[in-house]
Order: C-alpha cells, then sequence, then structure tokens
C-alpha cells in the first residue's frame, strides 16, 4: 500500500499513550478462534451487456482537468486497489479491457497484461504497447510522471477520487460511467451495490454490544507493521458490520506504526488482517509474537480474522459481499 510505506519514511510517530479503554461487553471471545473470511463467489457480475458509449463525454477529472473521452474502445483501468476495474467490468464493459495492475485478480480478468510491473508503479512502455484509448486510475498508483507523459502522448486519462469508503463508491461508479459515456449503466450499478451493502449490514447481530475490532497491516517480510484507525479504510469496514474500530477509538487516523503499548490500549476483541499479511509473519502464531498483541483480548483468545487482500479494502462493486463475508466471520465463528 502506498499510503502505509510513505508513513515508515515519517519521525517515530505518536506514543499512543491513550488510556485503555474500560472491558468490553460485547460477544464473548471465547470459543471463536481464527478464522478466515471467504467470499464464495469472487467473480465479477455484469449489470448486463455491454450497453454501448455515447461519446464524446467531457468530465471533470479528480485533479481538477477538464478531460474529454472520445473513443472508450480500449479501455485501461489502474489503481491500488483493483476498484477501478471492478467497476469497469461490473459496467458490462470488460470485453473492452485491455490490462490490468497487479491489484486487479478477479479470475475474469486473469488473461490481462499487467502494467504494473514493479509491483504498483506504471510502466509508460507496457501502457503505450497496449494503444488505450482512455486510462481510469486515481492517486493510489503512479509515478505522477507517468500519467503526465500518457496525457501528452494524447491519451485521456481519467482520475478518480482515491477516498477509501463506502460512500465514495457510489461517486467513483458516476465518474467512470460518465467518462466512458454509459451514465445510465452506472446508476443501475450504484443501485445494486448500494442494496448489497444496506443488506450486508443487517448480518450484524441485534442487541449485543460492538465488538472492539483492529485492523492491522503486516508484511514480515518488509517490515511493516501498521494498525489501521480513522480514514484507513479498514474502519469502513469495521463499522459496516455494527462493530467498533479498536484505532479511531484510541484517536489514530489512517495507518500509524504497530506499538505494544498502542495495540494493548486499543484492546481489541478482534484483530483483522490481510490474509497475505497473516501468511508473511507465519500465521497466526507469528501473529500473536508481534509487540502487544498477545497481550489484547484477541490475542489471549486467538480471534483472528483474516481476508483476501484483493476484497477487504477495495471499494468497489463487490463490497457488499465484501462485508457480508466479513460479518459471517466475526460473528459466525463462534461456538
Amino acid at each position: 500500500m502506498r499510503r502505509c510505506l510513505t508513513l515508515l519514511m515519517l519521525p517515530a510517530l505518536l506514543g499512543l499513550t491513550a488510556c485503555a479503554p474500560a472491558a468490553s461487553t460485547a460477544a464473548p471471545t471465547t470459543g471463536c478462534g481464527p478464522t478466515t473470511a471467504v467470499v464464495t463467489d469472487v467473480d465479477i457480475e455484469p449489470i448486463g451487456a455491454d450497453p454501448g458509449s455515447t461519446l464524446p463525454a467531457t468530465v471533470t477529472s479528480a485533479d481538477g482537468s477538464s478531460v474529454t473521452v472520445t473513443d472508450a474502445s480500449r479501455i485501461l483501468p489502474v489503481n491500488l486497489y483493483g476498484s477501478i476495474a471492478e467497476i469497469v467490468f461490473s459496467l458490462g464493459l470488460g470485453d473492452r479491457v485491455i490490462g490490468r495492475d497487479t491489484s486487479t485478480t478477479f479470475p475474469a480478468a486473469d488473461d490481462l497484461p499487467v502494467v504494473t510491473p514493479a509491483g504498483h508503479d506504471l510502466s509508460t512502455e507496457a501502457i503505450l504497447r497496449l494503444n488505450p484509448t482512455v486510462v481510469l486510475a486515481d492517486d493510489s498508483i503512479g509515478p505522477p510522471e507517468v500519467l503526465a507523459q500518457l496525457r501528452r502522448a494524447g491519451i485521456p486519462v481519467v482520475l478518480v477520487d482515491d477516498e477509501q469508503s463506502l460512500a465514495a463508491i457510489g461517486r467513483n461508479i458516476r465518474t467512470i460511467a460518465a467518462a466512458l459515456g454509459v451514465p445510465e449503466a452506472g446508476e443501475l450499478l450504484v443501485t445494486r451495490v448500494e442494496s448489497d451493502i444496506a443488506a450486508a449490514r443487517r448480518v450484524a447481530p441485534p442487541g449485543v454490544a460492538p465488538l472492539r475490532i483492529a485492523f492491522l497491516y503486516v508484511r514480515g517480510t518488509a517490515g511493516v507493521y501498521l494498525i489501521g484507525g480513522k480514514g484507513a479504510g479498514s474502519d469502513e469496514m469495521i463499522r459496516a458490520i455494527g462493530a467498533t474500530d479498536a484505532g479511531t477509538e484510541i484517536g489514530l487516523s489512517h495507518f500509524r506504526p504497530l506499538t505494544s503499548e498502542g495495540l494493548i490500549n486499543a484492546a481489541p476483541d478482534v484483530i483483522l488482517v490481510m490474509t497475505e499479511g497473516l501468511e508473511s509473519v507465519k500465521g497466526v502464531d507469528g501473529l500473536l509474537s508481534l509487540p502487544g498483541v498477545a497481550q489484547t483480548p484477541a490475542g489471549q483468545h486467538r480471534r483472528i480474522v483474516d481476508m483476501d487482500d484483493g476484497l477487504l479494502l477495495t471499494f468497489g462493486a463487490r463490497t457488499g459481499r465484501a462485508i457480508r463475508a466479513l460479518a459471517d466471520a466475526v460473528y459466525g465463528s463462534c461456538a
């Protein structure tokens, strides 16, 4: 995650000395244990057949530029999360997509050439070889010089908002649909996504005090250990299942370095991680060896929930499915 890694260049952040919260009265943690949140159907369900584009279309890019798209026959959707490609495929335009980023991992895109050969950095040469007629991206991917080069080459580049939130999904769908000349399909997709999310929110059991959940972004191979707070995106998913984001509760924002004191103060009932992150620290036992983890209620009861990297923080058209899977894992895993 580009946002996460930039935090490592800052001076030692925050003592995280907030007072420890009172003991949780949420659902019991015993009898739960480690669980994987699983979305059984990971592929894209288009809203319908390719609706055809009404072009030219002029939209305002997230960087303030006015961009006119005259041809949407060869679309390149790229960002750090895979959400833009997910939206384009869900609009019924998958057959027009000519390449992908490393985060676009759903089956329908498997055979597309990758234009981010170095992690999440775009390759100008790889993109130009594909001859796109429009590029859709956001500030989570770059470097900015590549996007500027593409514009100088005459390729329309539309940037969408990179805010990681449930509210931003509908806005991004509308921006992408408008740029591609399919606004009606965009409205249909917004309606479906919002309905899916609303249904998923109802999975949380009523009458139970909210669980405290801490999201940890861990990459053991790179020595990256962070905790999420307000605005990290993980807080949105945690609140969507009726739980409390433990990082936000102790005053954290976005991602901050993980410290023993900070995590113990956060006192999570559940710890949420990405599946690849859990694997990178050698599983649950490796996670419990990180500072403070074993001293939390979640660590004491081994209540660890992991979820696929390509779904947990994507905030695309499959977000309703992701919320439902997370809720099932958190609330359905206890004896």
